[in-house]
């Protein structure tokens, strides 16, 4: 067998670099989609508090706790200087603990705004009422709207004082370990439930099957993917794209339109993964950039 003559100066032929921009390309033959609690939409209130605890402890003011009756004396001469004090009724005392001979000191560490108090009450409700009540389309929208508006009318003439004395004169105040007690445990418990619970809630897209378990400890079901149908929910707006940035729920119907019906709420970067789910179901196996 002959070979054709290798020109002078030929040197052996290798394939081109590849884009160092590219990235290569990946066989994926299963996609596994995760719903989660409502509790991932809960990711602002332990973020407020932490927030407000800092700048609580960064301010440093202090708050004690004063009997019934207490009054507050101005320019009293103590040491040699005027001071303004504060004198509890005859027969009481604030019950400070101190050591003999040393001043005692409040010991709670507070805000003299009580704006944080009520931004963290606000907080606090707002995604409360957004994590269980559902407001799809337009309805979402339009209560979304009318609840910024409110907000920033009252903050634009300075009526929020105004309101909260007109429900009772209300003063909403945290101490600084208050909002961590609120805030360290909420983040450990969304962190577990996020990460592990929810991990045991999922919809596995095999080739030519579904797998699912919708409830945490129930067994592993699998339907044959012929003729399966994947769609998105509308959203809500406030729920799915300011809290859950992108989430959604997701409906899977096998055999028909009139067949059994998966549901999985609250999955993550959701509209990316319908494009993958649609491609698989279609194809069998898909290859996307790693």
């Amino acid at each position: 067998m002959s070979t054709a003559p290798v020109p002078t100066g030929a040197g052996p032929v290798t394939p081109p670099p590849a884009d160092p921009g590219q990235s290569p390309a990946q066989r994926i033959t299963s996609i596994m989609v995760y719903g989660h609690s409502n509790l991932l939409y809960w990711w602002p209130v332990w973020l407020v508090s932490f927030i407000l605890a800092g700048v609580t402890y960064f301010e440093g003011q202090q708050m004690a706790v004063v009997p019934k009756g207490t009054v507050v004396k101005h320019g009293l001469i103590v040491d040699g200087a005027p001071h303004d004090v504060l004198i509890a009724p005859e027969g009481t005392s604030f019950g400070l603990a101190r050591e003999e001979g040393q001043a005692a000191t409040p010991g709670m560490t507070v805000s003299s705004n009580n704006s944080l108090g009520v931004l963290f009450v606000a907080t606090l409700v707002v995604v409360a009422l957004a994590s269980t009540i559902l407001l799809r389309g337009l309805v979402s929208l339009v209560a979304l709207v009318l609840m910024i508006t409110l907000v920033v009318t009252l903050a634009l003439f300075d009526l929020w004082n105004d309101v909260l004395l007109f429900l009772g004169g209300l003063d909403i105040r945290m101490n600084a370990a208050g909002y961590l007690a609120v805030g360290i445990p909420l983040l450990v418990a969304w962190l577990l439930v996020i990460f592990v619970y929810d991990r045991a809630h999922y919809v596995v897209f095999d080739q030519g099957q579904i797998r699912y378990v919708l409830e945490v400890g129930d067994n592993e079901v699998a339907l044959q993917a012929e003729g399966a149908v994947v769609e998105k929910k509308r959203n809500d707006v406030f729920r799915h794209w300011l809290l859950g940035f992108g989430t959604g729920d997701l409906v899977i119907r096998v055999g028909g339109p009139n067949g059994q019906a998966i549901e999985l709420e609250n999955v993550i970067n959701i509209s990316k993964k319908l494009v993958l789910i649609d491609k698989m179901l279609k194809e069998k196996a898909i290859t996307v950039a790693a």
